[in-house]
């Protein structure tokens, strides 16, 4: 397992502040360096396994506050993405100029062959997950890592230089970026989202744009042609510009509504392609523009188009029930990905929706629920999204505690041919450590359904 070299690591004493999985995967990194390590999380216990074998390997633990004094002696600030900078000890060291960056710097400095990010506010895992797998059918050497499995820094620690490392990246992770510059940048979309880590749409776009504002004139960057918001900062970005467009013929990957092309060359009938939805059109043409880059052939990604039908919890088909469908697209968690997915079905739709308040309203989603006909509400935003329904006309509204009332809820509005779609527009954090955890709830509760 590598090691961080101490000439481009020039930090002895490190603060790592929360852990779960990306904050435990930098701290085993920076200790195995032999780098004096400071672990500070307000929930962990000092009894659990994975804090312990910290402990072992000469980690200092600080657990329920964020005491101030923990900066006196420390150079270097890995704060875990989910953090908040208004966080009082994010705070004090921003104040105290201390350097604050997310474990996926840790990575571009372990990794020495070709990185991959895909950002944006929706289609990141399809996206990521697609160029994965075309590369690998193209049998070259790839690892795939960040938000959509395991730790950046954690992968980067047993990769190769003909490697290519492919990252989904979030905004919060590469806000806290200081060198990390991936070889093919992907700019998937930009969505008024986080805004109540962010505060503001501009400072959102800017988080997203950090992807590319390291790169150097040789690197490339992979964009939404049809986004304006997209477009208005072009101008900024330092490296060779590849566009793709499912509205117009572009220098990059497009589609004509028949078939999908890189620049001039056709590479396979849209009929052939297993993925479906306009949304999904895009994110394939931007992994295939990211994988044509990387020297992928064709017959790679045909095999792939031919086959793949998607991510779980992304527009996942879980069953059938008395002819009653059930979908679970529990990582649709803003407004636009629940869109999108509501714009993929022709059928009566049940919704289950809500979670995390993030202070926004929901009036952008009243045009998308013309075939919705009974709403399944639930979390912090339930309130909300009614009045969107009621709005849209849809009387039937029911509010509901958990998944198994939900489901069974659902399935009482449900008729023969009604699909029963889990699609919160909204983070799962208010009753979810995770969306995945929500997704699974849901999956467990149609199984349950007699």
């Amino acid at each position: 397992m590598k090691q961080l070299d101490v000439n481009a690591f020039p930090y002895s004493k490190v603060l790592v502040v929360g852990l779960a999985k990306s904050g435990t995967a930098a701290a085993q990194l920076l200790l195995d360096s032999g780098i004096n390590v400071t672990i500070n999380d307000l929930k962990a216990t000092e009894n659990s396994p994975e804090i312990q074998d910290l402990i072992a390997k000469g980690a200092s633990i600080i657990t329920g506050s964020h005491p101030l004094e923990l900066l006196d002696e420390n150079e270097l600030v890995i704060k875990n993405p989910g953090i908040p900078y208004e966080n009082p000890i994010i705070d004090e060291a921003l104040k105290r100029n201390i350097p604050i960056v997310t474990e996926v710097e840790l990575a571009g400095l372990l990794h020495e062959g070709n990185i991959i990010g895909v950002t944006g506010s929706n289609g990141k895992t399809t996206t990521t997950t697609l160029i994965y797998e075309f590369m690998k059918a193209d049998q070259s050497q790839v690892r795939i890592a960040g938000n959509i499995g395991e730790v950046s820094c954690e992968v980067a620690r047993s990769t190769h230089r003909n490697d290519t490392m492919v990252v989904e990246l979030s905004s919060f992770q590469l806000l806290g970026i200081k060198k990390f510059s991936p070889h093919i940048a992907v700019l998937l979309n930009l969505f008024e989202a986080h805004l109540d880590y962010h505060h503001s749409i501009e400072n959102y776009h800017q988080a997203k744009l950090a992807i590319a504002k390291n790169q150097r004139a040789d690197d490339f960057f992979v964009y939404n042609a049809d986004d304006p918001a997209i477009q208005a900062y072009l101008s900024s970005i330092p490296s060779r510009l590849v566009p793709f467009s499912i509205c117009e013929e572009v220098e990059g990957s497009w589609s004509d509504g028949t078939s999908i092309y890189f620049k001039d060359e056709k590479i396979m009938d849209l009929k052939e392609v297993v993925l479906v939805g306009k949304h999904n059109l895009s994110n394939i043409l931007a992994a295939v523009a990211a994988a044509k880059l990387s020297g992928v052939t064709n017959a790679a990604i045909v095999q792939v188009l031919s086959t793949f039908k998607g991510v779980e919890h992304r527009m996942e088909y879980v069953t059938k029930k008395q002819q009653v469908y059930f979908y679970n697209d529990s990582k649709a968690t803003n407004i636009l990905a629940t869109t999108n997915a509501l714009q993929g079905f022709k059928k009566p739709v049940i919704l289950l929706a809500g979670g995390l308040d993030r202070g926004n309203e929901f009036d952008e989603l009243i045009g998308s629920l013309s075939r919705v006909k009974a709403l399944v509400l639930f979390g912090e935003t339930a309130h909300k999204i009614a009045e969107a329904g009621r709005k849209a006309g849809i009387s039937d509204i029911k509010f509901v505690n958990n998944m198994n009332e939900a489901v069974a809820a659902a399935y009482s509005f449900a008729d023969a041919e009604d699909v029963i779609l889990l699609s919160p527009a909204c983070a799962s954090w208010d009753q979810y450590k995770t969306f995945e955890e929500r997704g699974y709830m849901f999956k467990e509760a149609v199984h349950k359904l007699k």
